[in-house]
């Protein structure tokens, strides 16, 4: 794809004909001065071109829009910190501090910060997927629900309101919620890099609203609602399967195959990093079995300069040990998680090509429809029935125009999906690039390491005479 084929923000085109209360650009396009060079985020960064704060939710969730072009950078940083567990047993929860810096004016402030619960997270992406998924907007997935590591971390005696972050708690609960913020925390600026959903008013609200959210019961796992998701769920896996849309756009087909490629590849790839860091962990356990029995060793064997160089051997396992770790957490916090994150990316596009499916059948219904007025005009005017000759004239037109808005609603839908892929490909190259350069160099950091600690033994095993 060539560099001028997709802009970092592409433009939408609104058609708000089927929302009459609805009005996305009610006011004019306004020009803000930003000046680039300074540090942080101040009143001037670079000169961007933003719709007015005064925009609705509905407008921008229309599904017959596209994206409005405007050249700019990221302009919105999200990092979390600091997660803290609240309450004791059961009706416990882990909170998150949400650090925003931004440029954008939409913003009330250029710094802000919330605190936010996991269920706030969840709640966000259901507001966000019913507004957009149906428009062919590519959601970016939040991190599942862990009912095992939630209800675990719940038990813990981890004290009301400490950091987790601290030593208190077990190493498998630090990493449940590190893993957790992390996946939070990337949900977060892949929304802020989206021209459209960085400026709804939901997301905006999430950033930078000082007061607590509603608390968002409808994603709760054991719930009511939580089993119909289920449900719906299911019905929706059922469709998927049984319904095969005849693609009559190359371009679709070839993307669709292409899609189911990756994944099938990155689930095994995935498979293979989760395995390698596995068998890093535990030959970490080994050099650490290995020290243990080598210090024995040394503390029996009389001869005194064997004896310290199986000292120092046993010291250099420790070390190895500590190292092997690293590796571990290098395969899979930098590269493994990385690739999670990109088969929940992909199973969010699988998510648009279905919406593109069923408004397909909406299309194709409303065509059997008007046929059978059709049909239905045609047998009145042989029976010469001049009141269901009128009655289906007037179905025929009502049908009609059902037709239309589904082809119209097809087209647009199509046409989004397009752009959402275009920049979606854009963004997944970097990222990758990006990732694969982080892991290689923090295991070429291990390896320049390990030849050190071993290097710093050879003089004491030349040293046993």
């Amino acid at each position: 794809m060539s560099e001028d084929s997709v802009a970092p923000f592409s433009t939408v085109d609104i058609n708000n004909e089927n929302r009459d209360d609805e009005d996305l650009f009610a006011s004019a396009v306004q020009e803000v001065s930003l000046d680039p060079e300074v540090n942080g985020v101040r009143d001037s960064l670079e000169k961007i071109s933003i719709v007015d704060a005064s925009v609705t939710t509905a407008s921008i969730a229309s599904p017959i829009m596209e994206e409005i072009v405007t050249e700019r950078a990221n302009n919105i940083i999200v990092t979390i910190t600091e997660p803290q567990k609240i309450g004791e047993g059961m009706s416990s929860y882990v909170a998150y501090r949400i650090l925003t810096k931004t440029n954008m004016p939409i913003f009330n402030k250029h710094e802000f910060g919330v605190l936010r619960r996991f269920s706030d997270f969840l709640g966000l992406h259901e507001k966000l997927s019913e507004k957009y998924l149906r428009s062919g907007r590519i959601i970016p997935p939040a991190p599942e629900k862990s009912i095992v590591g939630t209800t675990k971390l719940k038990m813990s005696s981890t004290s009301s309101t400490e950091s987790i972050n601290g030593n208190s708690g077990s190493n498998v609960h630090t990493q449940f919620v590190e893993r957790r913020r992390a996946a939070l925390e990337r949900f977060l600026n892949r929304l802020a890099q989206h021209p459209v959903l960085c400026i709804d008013p939901d997301f905006r609200e999430f950033l930078e609203s000082d007061t607590e959210l509603p608390k968002a019961t409808s994603t709760s796992a054991l719930s009511g609602a939580g089993m119909m998701r289920l449900l719906n769920k299911v019905g929706e896996t059922v469709n998927k399967i049984t319904y095969r849309m005849d693609e009559s756009d190359p371009w679709f087909e070839e993307r669709i195959a292409r899609v189911e490629s990756l994944e099938a590849g990155l689930r095994r790839l995935c498979g293979a990093c989760e395995a390698l860091a596995s068998e890093r962990r535990e030959l970490s356990v080994r050099s650490h079995e290995a020290a243990r029995c080598i210090a024995a060793a040394s503390a029996a064997d009389p001869h005194a300069p064997l004896s310290r160089a199986l000292s120092h051997l046993s010291d250099l396992y420790d070390k190895i040990e500590h190292l092997r770790v690293e590796q571990s957490n290098t395969d899979f916090y930098v590269l493994t998680e990385h690739i999670k994150d990109y088969l929940g990316l992909i199973a969010s596009i699988k998510d648009v090509f279905h919406e593109r499916v069923k408004v397909f059948q909406n299309w194709q219904h409303a065509e059997m429809q008007l046929n059978k007025r059709r049909e239905n005009k045609a047998k009145a005017e042989i029976a010469n029935r001049p009141e269901k000759i009128e009655l289906a004239s007037n179905e025929i037109i009502e049908w009609e125009s059902k037709v239309e808005r589904c082809h119209t609603e097809f087209d647009t839908i199509s046409r989004v999906i397009k752009k959402e892929l275009e920049r979606w490909e854009e963004i997944r190259v970097a990222e990758l690039r990006t990732t694969i350069l982080r892991y290689l160099e923090e295991h070429m950091k291990h390896q320049a390491q390990s030849i050190r600690y071993w290097d710093g033994f050879l003089p004491e095993a030349r040293a046993i005479k």
